[in-house]
């Protein structure tokens, strides 16, 4: 299954996110990651979404997106066109035997710790997706008290923006 993701531009207004993602849903797109949030102007809010599926079911459901009336512009984010990153908390348990390999560990990988105390260690750390998947894999040999991960940001790179897009 190949995985994409989209930034959808929307009218920032009650009950569009649940159109979007209802799409998804009806579409049988399962979603891996979601993020929304206003952009320049509170006209628009910007919905970003990871989902696994077929390429020729994704142009589909570009196709039914566009039909929805708060849509105003959809882009492809891909790695080669976009510069995205995502935000990871995790609770580590603060046990001395471990505790300088994680610090090596959280070091090696630009996280910084937030919170400390006698119990557990928080950390933060801010990278692509794919480093933060080795980051977690790299914790998993210690113990892991909880885990906070938003989805994908992402900009395309250069001048243009997804306003630059608008397919109405």
């Amino acid at each position: 299954m190949n995985k994409y993701t989209l930034a959808v531009l929307v009218k920032n207004q009650f009950g569009v996110l649940n159109r979007v993602t209802s799409m998804f849903r009806r579409r049988q797109f399962n979603i891996n990651a979601l993020t929304v949030s206003e952009t320049e102007t509170s006209e628009f809010s910007r919905i970003t979404v990871v989902f696994g599926g077929e390429e020729n079911y994704k142009q589909q459901l570009i196709n039914q997106l566009y039909k929805l009336p708060d849509v105003y512009s959809i882009k492809e984010i891909t790695s080669d066109n976009s510069v995205s990153c995502e935000l990871l908390l995790i609770k580590m348990q603060n046990d001395p035997s471990t505790r300088e390999d994680i610090n090596t560990a959280t070091k090696a990988f630009g996280a910084e710790t937030v919170d400390y105390s006698k119990n557990s260690i928080m950390l933060r750390l801010s990278d692509t997706s794919a480093r933060i998947d080795d980051f977690i894999n790299l914790m998993r040999e210690y113990e892991i008290l909880e885990i906070c991960r938003t989805g994908s940001v992402s900009l395309e790179k250069g001048s243009t923006t997804i306003r630059h897009t608008i397919n109405l």
